[in-house]
């Protein structure tokens, strides 16, 4: 075991992906602005052209790997412009005409979107719930699995390590979307994944001023089709983008402590209230996710559920709020919520809200939710 198999996640963070230490060297390198490269006589070198590599990335890349399979020197990372390019990177990259790929019936709104395409493509698309391991019902037969635990709007949970093993034993892959859990909550390569794909837009960056993706995978053959996919689509970062989101990630572990310890916090205010139903976190004790995802997980994330009764409540709700955005994204350090049936693309009741819990002082923002409840009650 290597010494960054047994360090502490603070640590870890703080100098994942650095150059080794050289006298009069900055400790985290400046982004790379460049399209191409001194490159005289025959090719060779890491660096060629700007779509193929860049240093700023490569930094990033090996920082989010150690994140993700901490001493394991057989991962490979690629970042991307986007979580959807991340996503649309392994999808398109290992499907073809005439295969089989799982969904998640529950997953990230666009999917609609995306099944729309892999269908136009002649790649039949399934789909099941995340809860209750529905994914393995139809798994025969399928070349990809892909899964979103917890599940993004609604915080369900699946073992990863049952649905890998039985959809390996199929000759499946395996994809586990990674976004909502990070690194610091959830490692799939670990519990039997081949790719752990996530937006580094959220959490991961965690201030809502990137927008960035990534794929890590421990085979080579796949890593190079991803890859070869990145290359042909051009869907790469900025140095930027890239640069900022490794700077981000020294505070990732101070960061994730206090914005799960708020939704943990939040959540135990909002468990016995009348006006709320379908609450849903899984660090809750009593939440119908919190066996399973207390088997693979090492934080649950800063992400909370819950219903309102009506439209009209929640957007009263929402209008009340005075330390939370009214703004989509989730795992910034300033806490957001939406009414997520808004966008018409989830299949949640028309009260439900999607609470992304900041970094502010616990205290102040419970205070906050509570105050705007009881004042849109009536």
């Amino acid at each position: 075991m290597t010494q960054s198999a047994q360090i502490g996640d603070g640590t870890r963070a703080v100098r994942a992906g650095l150059p080794e230490a050289a006298k009069n060297d900055p400790t985290l390198p400046g982004p790379v602005f460049a399209a191409h490269f001194h490159l005289p006589g025959d090719v060779s070198g890491p660096y060629t052209y700007g779509r193929d590599d860049n240093p700023t990335w490569t930094h990033l890349e090996r920082a989010i790997g150690e994140l993700e399979a901490p001493g394991q020197e057989d991962v490979d990372t690629l970042v991307f412009a986007s979580g959807m390019a991340a996503i649309s990177a392994v999808l398109f990259s290992q499907l073809k005409a005439g295969d089989v790929v799982v969904l998640p019936s529950d997953g990230y709104q666009v999917f609609p979107l995306v099944r729309e395409q892999l269908t136009a493509f002649g790649i039949e698309v399934r789909t099941a719930p995340t809860g209750g391991d529905a994914q393995l019902d139809v798994l025969d037969g399928a070349k990809l699995l892909w899964i979103e635990t917890p599940s993004n709007p609604g915080l369900d949970v699946c073992d990863v390590r049952r649905l890998a093993e039985a959809a390996h034993a199929r000759g499946a892959l395996v994809a586990v979307d990674n976004t909502l859990a990070t690194p610091l909550g959830q490692r799939p390569l670990e519990l039997g994944a081949d790719f752990s794909v996530a937006s580094g837009t959220k959490q991961l960056t965690g201030h809502g001023d990137i927008l960035l993706g990534y794929v890590t995978c421990r085979d080579a053959e796949l890593t190079a089709s991803v890859r070869g996919w990145r290359k042909i689509v051009g869907a790469i970062p900025g140095p930027m983008e890239a640069w900022l989101a490794h700077r981000s990630l020294a505070t990732l572990q101070l960061r994730a402590e206090r914005q799960n310890a708020n939704a943990l916090a939040l959540a135990l205010a909002l468990r016995d209230r009348d006006d709320i139903e379908g609450l849903h976190y899984p660090g809750l004790p009593d939440d119908p996710s919190h066996k399973i995802a207390a088997q693979q997980m090492r934080r649950f994330g800063c992400v909370v559920s819950f219903t309102l009764p009506t439209r009209a409540r929640a957007e009263r709700f929402m209008e009340a709020l005075t330390l939370v955005d009214d703004a989509t994204s989730f795992g910034g350090v300033r806490s957001t919520a939406e009414r997520r049936r808004r966008w018409g693309g989830d299949d949640v009741p028309e009260g439900f809200i999607r609470f992304s819990a900041g970094a502010e002082d616990p205290d102040d923002l419970v205070a906050d939710v509570l105050r705007a409840l009881d004042e849109t009650a009536a």
